[in-house]
């Protein structure tokens, strides 16, 4: 097939049609001049045309197909079939090999010079179709996964190790980025930025090395061949967190800053020694875009005004619980993010600081020199805070103090580790805090866990079983919740066919009122779970997942996936709360 050719040119035939003017068509045109990107690009970006809209006008000027990638099903085998340096180049993927020919995905069908080259690099004659630009680059982070070229890495490095040659002195030559372990490591690092990965786990086996990545709260495993580079790895890794690297039985935690596709990764590593070595975990947090809004972590309306009227209190103690990463400090840095102007001044406390913010000050603790929590908190309320930030509250010391500076004209945030709101009140008083104390104190708990949200490029519509409508009708009676609508994800290329992309908070907001102060006085926790249960403003956990799924955000799987997390911790929630 030749190449497609247009005997007028797109953008007379664009106004022709009427779909731009000739005064859109000059101003892209000078636009064109100015960014040398294609006439497309500069009618999208200017706003004159939607780029569905232009790319199915060029399709059928054409006369080739126009594929929508979110929702293609790629073989993966013949996307290889072209290198990722000419994809990327030629702003291009292989849709399919047929017999005779390869239909090649192009978001320029009109660049001759490519479609030449890319026919030179192929055994077969190609046809056309256009793709969406927007779409192009996340197929192609998708496809071109660094899995081969990490396996690659590997095996150069098990070569090294076998044949003796390996020299581990070399690891601490920082700028030598051509020995393998950089390679492996570097491959590591961009592989998880392009799936969007939180953490990375390294881990050695036996006889492998399990590399795994914790994606949208789960993870995904990449099993190496030789368990033996698995040292090498760990000690590069040590170098770059500058830990002990004779230290192996011993715990040790470290952090570094890389830079990965563009990315600004602030990496906090941990080391553990298990059976087989080291195993290394690595949290990636993105420095890029910086902080989370409030808005856009998921709280119901009601309740994100219910807590921007909380933060404002002048004094009082907010909470924010949940198991390990439940996004517990994401919330509080949004909350941070909203309270940070020139006219109060903020203190952190935290372990380790996660994110720089501008105006506040932010404090890292080191427990090894005496610079604890406690003994951080007592000098920071000597520098005339009016809002406090305390990162974890882990001890009775730590908690007394936090307490009594919510109390004396500070506002205070800090988290929690416990399973929902209404334990954590009793939590407080389970490690050593007087009711009175915690009665006065405390203003708010917000407890909270993360859901997958459904992929919205392969999201469709869902029946419930028989059972699970039996399921949904006893948890949704009385909430005006409905579930005539629900959805989920069938798979495909943009979520790697897990039928999620990304997650969000669901959240419960437990707000003090003067009954629940007074149980909590009188040390009656049996009184505190059932006033708190019986208030109209308190909503569990349960229900605010149901509303997701209702909304369309998540599906029911997931709901039932929470849910049983949920509920058998309600169970032991209502067990402690009984017994004290």
């Amino acid at each position: 097939m030749a190449a497609p050719k247009m005997k007028v040119r797109i953008g007379d035939l664009l106004v022709q049609n009427g779909v731009i003017t000739e005064e859109q068509l000059m101003s892209a045109l000078a636009n064109q001049k100015q960014t040398r990107q294609k006439l497309g690009k500069a009618l999208v970006v200017l706003g004159y045309v939607a780029e569905e809209q232009f790319l199915n006008f060029l399709a059928q000027q054409l006369k080739i197909p126009m594929v929508d990638l979110s929702r293609y099903n790629f073989n993966h085998n013949d996307v290889l079939k072209l290198s990722e340096t000419h994809a990327r180049r030629f702003r291009c993927v292989v849709l399919k090999e047929e017999a005779e020919f390869f239909l090649i995905g192009m978001t320029d069908p009109l660049d001759i010079s490519a479609y030449d080259e890319i026919q030179r690099l192929l055994p077969k004659p190609i046809e056309l179709a256009v793709v969406p630009d927007s779409q192009l680059l996340g197929i192609l982070d998708q496809m071109y996964r660094r899995t081969s070229e990490i396996d690659d890495w590997a095996d150069q490095l098990s070569d090294e190790i076998v044949e003796d040659t390996f020299d581990s002195a070399k690891l601490s030559e920082t700028d030598d980025a051509d020995i393998p372990v950089v390679r492996l490591l570097k491959s590591i690092f961009e592989d998880a930025v392009s799936v969007g990965a939180s953490d990375i786990h390294i881990e050695p086996d036996e006889k492998v090395l399990r590399i795994r990545q914790r994606v949208d709260g789960l993870l995904q495993e990449h099993v190496m061949k030789d368990a033996r580079i698995a040292p090498a790895l760990i000690l590069r890794l040590k170098l770059m967190a500058e830990l002990n690297i004779s230290e192996k039985r011993l715990p040790q935690d470290g952090r570094f800053n890389i830079t990965v596709k563009g990315h600004n990764i602030d990496v906090r590593m941990s080391t553990m020694p298990i059976q087989h070595g080291e195993s290394v975990v690595m949290r990636l947090l993105d420095q890029t875009d910086g902080l989370i809004e409030l808005d856009s972590i998921g709280l119901p309306k009601k309740m994100r005004k219910r807590l921007d009227k909380l933060i404002k209190e002048p004094h009082g103690l907010l909470l924010v619980t949940g198991p390990t990463g439940s996004g517990k400090t994401t919330t509080l840095y949004g909350a941070l993010n909203q309270l940070n102007v020139p006219e109060k001044k903020i203190l952190t406390v935290e372990d380790p600081v996660e994110y720089r913010l501008p105006r506040i000050n932010q404090i890292q603790v080191h427990p090894k020199i005496g610079l604890d929590f406690a003994t951080v908190l007592r000098s920071c309320l000597r520098q005339d805070p009016d809002i406090l930030l305390v990162g974890e509250i882990r001890d009775l010391e730590t908690a007394e103090i936090a307490l009594r500076a919510s109390m004396t004209g500070h506002f205070v945030l800090s988290s929690l580790h416990t399973n929902d709101a209404i334990s954590s009140a009793m939590r407080l008083i389970d490690i050593g805090i007087e009711g009175y104390l915690v009665a006065t104190a405390l203003r708010a708990v917000l407890a909270q866990r993360l859901v997958r949200k459904i992929c919205k490029h392969c999201s469709t519509a869902y029946q419930p079983t028989a059972q699970e409508s039996a399921w949904l009708k006893v948890k949704c009676a009385g909430t005006g919740i409905s579930m005539a609508e629900l959805r989920h994800g069938t798979g495909c290329t943009s979520c790697n066919n897990t039928g999620y992309a990304g997650r969000v908070g669901i959240f419960e907001l437990l707000e003090m009122d003067d009954a629940m102060a007074d149980a909590l006085r009188a040390g009656d926790s049996s009184a505190f779970g059932q006033m708190t249960r019986a208030s109209d403003s308190y909503q569990p956990l349960v229900l605010s997942a149901l509303e997701k799924a209702a909304e369309g955000v998540t599906s029911l799987e997931e709901v039932f996936r929470v849910t049983e997390q949920l509920e058998d911790l309600s169970e032991d929630s209502a067990s402690a709360v009984g017994e004290g």
